[in-house]
């Protein structure tokens, strides 16, 4: 592999904040735990345990899937994507439109970089070399 298109670096990236901001979730839920602000203390460190998992899941799937061009980091990254815009729809009728629009628009940046003609020529290539 060459040099990686931009497609593929921009889905790398949006991946990357993606989990950034599920880590940096799961750190706060965690914090506020410990500081004794949860309610249901089996809950909020579930809550916390699953923000942690799934930012450092994606940071690995954008570090060691997308960045090093690795087939398998277009799935989850994909799947990803597709999971974030039920959840932006139900912020945004939930009244919570400055957390759902964003949510969308970046789920829709994510979605056509994964899927874009040159990140997927980096991924899986011509085909003739297999």
């Amino acid at each position: 592999m060459s040099k990686r298109p931009w497609s593929l670096l921009a889905a790398a990236l949006v991946v990357a904040l993606e989990g950034l901001v599920a880590l940096g979730l799961g750190i706060y839920v965690l914090v506020e735990t410990v500081r004794g602000g949860a309610d249901n203390l089996t809950a909020a460190l579930a809550e916390a345990a699953f923000g942690l998992l799934v930012g450092a899941g994606l940071l690995w799937v954008a570090w060691g899937g997308l960045l090093a061009a690795e087939r398998w980091g277009r799935a989850p990254s994909v799947l990803t994507q597709i999971f974030m815009i039920p959840v932006a729809v139900t912020l945004i009728q939930s009244e919570q439109p400055l957390i759902g629009v964003p949510l969308i628009v970046v789920a829709l940046i994510g979605l056509g970089t994964l899927l874009a003609p040159p990140t997927t020529h980096a991924l899986y290539g011509d085909g003739d070399d297999d």
